[in-house]
């Protein structure tokens, strides 16, 4: 039932931290994968490394808010291997720029910075899954999964352009759940993996000093988290290989939340 056993799924931010988690178990799991990422050096040493184990992947070089290369990266794929099964969308994060100090002024904020958050977490989303849900349409049986954040589901200072994209992400992804059944039944279904939190390049600034110690936010975070530590990358994936895989073929428009039960903690 979890086996993902020749089924092509495309990863995008493949070539990201937690991207990286997913495209091994994927892999592991029996899949084509995709991997889509703006770094063509990294993206390359995922691939070899992915055939070197016995695997099968294939780099696709794109960066997910051109339209123009996220359809090349898909024609390149159909052109291997004649069909999508799966989407990862996986690109995304926090834009620096966009980080509201505790001593900004609020009626001051940087609106340009907050709509790059904006563009990439959603239209980051929202593009490849235009794009390739055509072909995912034309097999038997397809999964669409998106990448939330606890910040959609609890107010984390700081991170307002992100958090507003996650949350409109999670709009998105439940609304178009309803309308992918509407159109084709069960055979295309999306749901959201809800990450709690895990050390990746866009937050390990805010969370950890230089020296790797804890910032007051990231002490904060453990002590509100039940399990008192950050999350591990490779504890998403039991989580994404199940929505991915036949196992989960009456879950759509679900949000499945990975956070160590930090949304659950009242900090009491």
């Amino acid at each position: 039932m979890f086996s993902l056993k020749d089924k092509v799924i495309v990863v995008t931010g493949g070539t990201g931290i937690l991207g990286h988690a997913f495209i091994n178990a994927i892999a592991k799991a029996g899949g084509i994968v995709g991997v889509m990422g703006r770094n063509e050096k990294i993206a390359n040493e995922r691939v070899e490394k992915i055939i070197a184990n016995g695997g099968e992947a294939i780099a696709l070089i794109t960066d997910v808010l051109d339209s123009s290369q996220v359809e090349d990266a898909k024609t390149k794929l159909l052109n291997k291997y004649g069909r999508i099964d799966g989407l990862v969308n996986a690109a995304g994060g926090n834009v620096p720029e966009s980080v509201v100090q505790n001593d900004a002024n609020i009626f001051s904020l940087n609106m340009d910075a907050m709509k790059k958050a904006m563009d990439l977490n959603l239209w980051g989303t929202m593009i490849p899954t235009q794009i390739f849900g055509d072909a995912l349409s034309k097999g038997d049986k397809a999964s669409i999964v998106t990448i939330s954040s606890v910040s959609s589901k609890q107010v984390l200072t700081k991170v307002l352009g992100y958090s507003m994209g996650k949350a409109a992400i999670d709009t998105y992804t439940k609304w178009f759940a309803v309308e992918l059944a509407n159109r084709y039944g069960d055979k295309i279904r999306m749901n959201a993996l809800t990450p709690g939190f895990f050390l990746t390049e866009q937050n390990r600034t805010l969370l950890t000093n230089s020296d790797g110690s804890l910032t007051q936010r990231g002490q904060l975070i453990i002590q509100n988290t039940p399990f008192k530590r950050f999350g591990s990358p490779e504890e998403l994936c039991g989580a994404l290989v199940w929505l991915l895989s036949d196992a989960s073929t009456f879950v759509t428009g679900s949000e499945i939340i990975v956070d160590g039960g930090f949304t659950v903690f009242s900090g009491v």
